[in-house]
């Protein structure tokens, strides 16, 4: 766990401690009523968020392009809501005790996690970006230990706060997401790491162009290099918020053994053509507020 110094008792992190502490409260309270908070704010943002909601329509207009536009405007509602819940199912994921959130999931493929571990092979956890990503490795990790990766914040008070809820209950540590000489190593001892490569990371991180729902994507090349690096087996999982509003289904997959291949672009699409099927099954909980494809190929103009 990460540790507590004097320094975050500072008065100019006061507001910051004021607004996790409202965070907290808000968190204690019974979890449809946050689930409803949860949509009334997306409503709120679908009229507010201009920007977010011409990111979510393109995102759909780009991958789902069979859907008539009252269609697409449908789902993107359901999907601002979805990511406005996310806020909520972020402070469980960090706040929550256990004994809560072991009533809120049911896991099914454990046994893969569970063989790469009496084994002692590392597994590439991989993950993908539904909004409540926080809250599905959380429930995961209660199940079985595991490492993950998360975005050093500036504001120290946050990031402290960040890390810590992250680490409950995981039996790991959080990886800053540029540090790959730690990825590996725990991945050579036999740790599974969460990664997930589902976004676009801008031109100068390592990627190919492979399809993602039809668009070339840029896509990072490190899950294969992780797995030839780390000596590692790649596992996928899912999370899916139930429609009947009750928790939470998490699905470990088997092992994806037709990779590596030794050709970076067919690792790169083979990924792609996994994640886009997960997305299929639930799209509306998948996070189409970030512009998966902002990075074009050189000439091309922008999809945006």
């Amino acid at each position: 766990m990460p540790q507590f110094h004097r320094r975050l008792l500072h008065p100019r992190y006061w507001f910051t401690w004021l607004g996790f502490g409202l965070w907290w409260l808000v968190s204690r309270l019974p979890y449809r009523a946050q689930m409803t908070l949860g949509r009334g704010m997306g409503r709120m943002v679908w009229r507010l968020a201009k920007s977010r909601r011409r990111t979510a329509l393109r995102n759909l207009a780009l991958c789902f392009p069979d859907l008539t536009s009252p269609q697409r405007e449908t789902l993107a509602r359901a999907n601002i809501e979805s990511t406005a819940q996310a806020l909520f199912e972020t402070g469980m994921a960090w706040f929550w005790p256990r004994r809560r959130l072991e009533k809120l999931y049911t896991i099914e493929g454990l046994e893969h996690l569970q063989q790469a571990r009496d084994e002692g092979q590392g597994v590439v956890l991989l993950a993908m970006h539904f909004t409540h990503l926080d809250l599905g490795a959380k429930l995961l990790c209660l199940s079985h230990s595991l490492d993950g990766l998360y975005r050093p914040h500036k504001n120290p008070v946050y990031d402290w706060i960040q890390r810590r809820g992250r680490e409950r209950f995981s039996g790991g540590v959080a990886i800053a997401r540029e540090d790959m000489r730690l990825m590996v190593r725990r991945l050579r001892q036999g740790r599974p790491v969460w990664y997930a490569p589902d976004q676009d990371y801008g031109p100068r991180r390592p990627h190919v162009f492979v399809p993602f729902c039809g668009i070339p994507a840029a896509t990072v090349t490190a899950t294969t290099q992780l797995m030839r690096m780390g000596r590692a087996r790649i596992i996928p999982f899912t999370h899916y918020r139930r429609a009947d509003g009750t928790g939470y289904d998490i699905k470990v997959y088997p092992p994806l053994t037709d990779l590596p291949t030794g050709d970076e672009k067919e690792d790169a699409r083979r990924v792609n053509q996994f994640i886009e099927a997960r997305v299929r099954e639930c799209p509306e909980q998948y996070m189409w507020v970030h512009r998966r494809f902002k990075t074009r190929p050189e000439g091309e103009a922008s999809l945006y």
